[in-house]
């Protein structure tokens, strides 16, 4: 089981790589919304904001989130660490449950760039 440790690196690490791609990906990135992701197994959430190109991480809280975020991401931390270094794959978590996102519609269809 990943730690908290492991997993806030695992946001730092998707936020530099969003701070650093091109095209329509970099253009979704841009996007300022609030953010929090839960780690399941963990039950912990890192609430933040998309804003500048990346995810600023401005707490971290025990249980689910506190505030409904604009953007809300909900997984175990493996998945989260394995989503970022890229062995597993965004739609096939989401699809297997692996993986909830929710948003409203227009965000939906930016982050679908990213993910």
């Amino acid at each position: 089981m990943a730690t908290i440790e492991e997993c806030r690196a695992a946001l730092d690490k998707l936020s530099d790589s969003m701070q650093h791609a091109e095209g329509n990906v970099r253009a979704a990135a841009a996007m300022d919304r609030s953010v929090s992701c839960h780690i399941t197994d963990l039950d912990m959430t890192f609430a933040g904001r998309l804003t500048g190109g990346r995810i600023e991480v401005r707490d971290t809280l025990p249980g689910p989130p506190r505030e409904k975020a604009q953007i809300r991401l909900a997984m175990k931390g493996d998945d989260l660490v394995a989503l970022v270094d890229g062995d597993l794959h965004f739609a096939r978590a989401w699809g297997a449950g692996r993986v909830r996102l929710e948003a409203g519609l227009r965000d939906l269809f930016h982050l679908r760039k990213l993910l």
